[in-house]
């Protein structure tokens, strides 16, 4: 029996929106709202649609990489991967575009209300990360396709999340309470990059073929090996900094538990090639961020409610 054609096209658009990457949205966010909490400014309403538009806004990301990539021949060589819809010719090129449009439309009018009901501050948190979505694989200078991916993940799904939600919350923030609250986002911003990084390493022969020169296809195997062990050993150690300075309760080091998974992603990265087991790694990578995300905020959670937490 052929399969039913609206729920094909749904399982389409589902493969096309990424969804299991959506923890790069979900962790900055739940961190900026256990911080709101503790500081007691937390808000509902400004939470919730700050948490809508970043959805859109990685949304529009995803499916403009799908359609960038495929017009660039990107995916071409690549043998595993999230998305690639346009490729198996489950959606239309266009189709995948008006979507990306309407994400990104979405995503701006949630914005400017916010914007209406906070400060300035939100215009460059704003601006920059509707930028940083379409210019990530799209445009005359494609940030993925020039070495500038990790960077503009990690600050763009990190700490420009983190001020950006706390910030709708409470507009009257301190500059001192902005800049710890970049220190303190700086495990997630490791470690979302470390999501990408693990694409780029598995894709690197495909990315090489097409030009598409990200940091491992730039400086090769070996640096790509060293730099996702940097990033993730950075998140854990970045993240006892900030414990230590005392800007994060001691119980978020829930996040220790982790570190065999940590370990063992490490391991398979830096001895295998085959795109398979790479491809279930770099998963395994954005389940490893969604977990420290969750952990951190659940530690947070404990330090409020227990005692000499």
């Amino acid at each position: 029996m052929a399969p039913n054609p609206p729920l094909s096209k749904i399982r389409a658009w589902y493969q096309a929106l990424r969804p299991r990457v959506f923890t790069a949205t979900y962790v900055p966010m739940g961190l900026a709202g256990i911080i709101a909490i503790a500081d007691g400014v937390f808000e509902g309403v400004p939470f919730l649609l700050a948490l809508a538009g970043t959805l859109f806004l990685q949304s529009a990301a995803n499916l403009i990489n799908e359609y960038a990539d495929y017009r660039r021949g990107a995916d071409q060589l690549k043998q595993a991967g999230q998305g690639m819809i346009i490729k198996r010719k489950i959606l239309e090129p266009a189709i995948v575009l008006a979507g990306a449009i309407l994400a990104t439309v979405a995503g701006c009018l949630i914005g400017l209300y916010l914007l209406a009901q906070s400060g300035p501050l939100l215009w460059l948190i704003g601006i920059g990360g509707v930028l940083v979505a379409v210019a990530y694989t799209a445009g005359p200078f494609p940030l993925a396709y020039n070495g500038l991916g990790e960077i503009a993940v990690a600050i763009f799904m990190g700490p420009a999340i983190v001020v950006g939600a706390y910030y709708v919350m409470s507009p009257t923030v301190s500059e001192a309470r902005l800049v710890e609250l970049c220190l303190i986002s700086l495990p997630v911003a490791f470690m979302v990059s470390a999501i990408l990084h693990a694409n780029n390493i598995r894709d690197m022969e495909a990315d090489r073929a097409v030009n598409k020169r990200t940091l491992a296809v730039i400086f090769g195997r070996r640096f790509a090996r060293a730099e996702f062990v940097f990033l993730v050993v950075g998140a854990y150690v970045s993240q006892a900094i900030v414990v230590a300075a005392g800007l994060m309760p001691p119980l978020t080091l829930l996040t220790l538990i982790t570190l065999p998974e940590a370990r063992r992603l490490i391991h398979i990265f830096n001895t295998s090639t085959a795109v398979p087991l790479m491809h279930q790694a770099q998963g395994r990578s954005a389940k490893l961020h969604g977990q420290v995300g969750l952990l951190m905020v659940v530690g947070w959670s404990l330090s409020l409610v227990l005692p000499g937490g």
